[in-house]
């Protein structure tokens, strides 16, 4: 790949009607369950399930970088993507840059990128061509994490910041634990809490939602945006279906997802492509409603 036209790649459009500029590219997504797209149509299972890639690395990472293992769960055409990945003590790797934006999430352990660590719970958002320092696993243990790509992504050996790189949306290290709580933005939810992690130009955003216990959203809703969520800890129950830890799910835009019940309450990590302050992003609704 021509590392001076990587940028050239254009994020897709929304199935919602958006135009792309939040790149996440959640629309039209494959997961682990499904090989195909289903239109709306919420997937939700548990990611240990998912068979994982033993010999993983990031295209472009030189040969001597030890394999990690990836379990795969939403994909798109574009090489937009989001895995459970696990990376081994003896991992390190050269500085460099990526060519498409990248999330990481830490789920456990700890790793050093440049001058930052991260450790659980810790967040970073690398746009495509910042240049980033060595990584290494420190503490002797895995690393394990989420990490969402929004294109095809390779790893370059690059002198410094790509001249296009948006340093101004790049976020080395964010500790999400001391973060304030704060609102949730639609009415199905307002008695859960809310720490916004990155929020993008379109008012959409990766967040930590913390539903409270003795939660009941009352009804089922319609979400009219692409949303992909990841139980970190307690539980909801959505329907039939029982959303505890390390669980996923990926809800395409106009779903109707069943009705929502913790009696424990439950953390959960949330990536979503839409302003949800907005009228109508979010609708309670009976079947029979005409």
């Amino acid at each position: 790949m021509d590392t001076e036209n990587f940028f050239d790649v254009a994020p897709i459009k929304e199935d919602w009607g958006g135009d792309g500029s939040g790149r996440m590219n959640l629309s039209g997504r494959f997961t682990a369950i499904s090989q195909e797209y289903v239109l709306r149509q919420y997937q939700f299972f548990d990611t240990n399930t998912v068979p994982a890639t033993q010999d993983w690395r990031v295209k472009g990472m030189p040969d001597e970088v030890v394999f990690g293992s990836r379990r795969l769960l939403s994909w798109h055409d574009c090489g937009a993507s989001t895995s459970r990945v696990i990376l081994p003590p003896q991992f390190k790797a050269p500085s460099g840059i990526f060519t498409s934006d990248l999330e990481i999430f830490v789920l456990k352990g700890k790793i050093q990128i440049g001058e930052w660590q991260l450790t659980k719970h810790c967040y970073s958002f690398i746009p495509a061509g910042v240049k980033l320092g060595d990584w290494q696993v420190l503490g002797g243990e895995d690393v394990e994490m989420l990490w969402m790509e929004n294109g095809h992504t390779y790893y370059k050996n690059f002198p410094d910041n790509h001249p296009d790189a948006k340093l101004d949306e790049f976020i080395p290290v964010l500790d999400s634990k001391l973060l304030p709580w704060g609102k949730t933005d639609t009415v199905q939810f307002e008695v859960a809490k809310k720490k916004f992690l990155r929020k993008h130009k379109n008012q959409g955003g990766t967040w930590l939602l913390a539903i409270l216990p003795h939660y009941d959203g009352r009804y089922p809703m319609i979400q009219s945006y692409n949303e992909e969520a990841y139980c970190l800890a307690g539980y909801c129950d959505i329907g039939d279906f029982r959303f505890v830890k390390d669980c996923f799910s990926y809800s395409p835009s106009f779903s109707i997802l069943p009705t929502h019940i913790s009696d424990d309450g439950g953390l959960f990590f949330v990536r979503i492509d839409r302003d949800l302050s907005k009228i109508g992003t979010v609708l309670s609704y009976k079947p029979g409603d005409t």
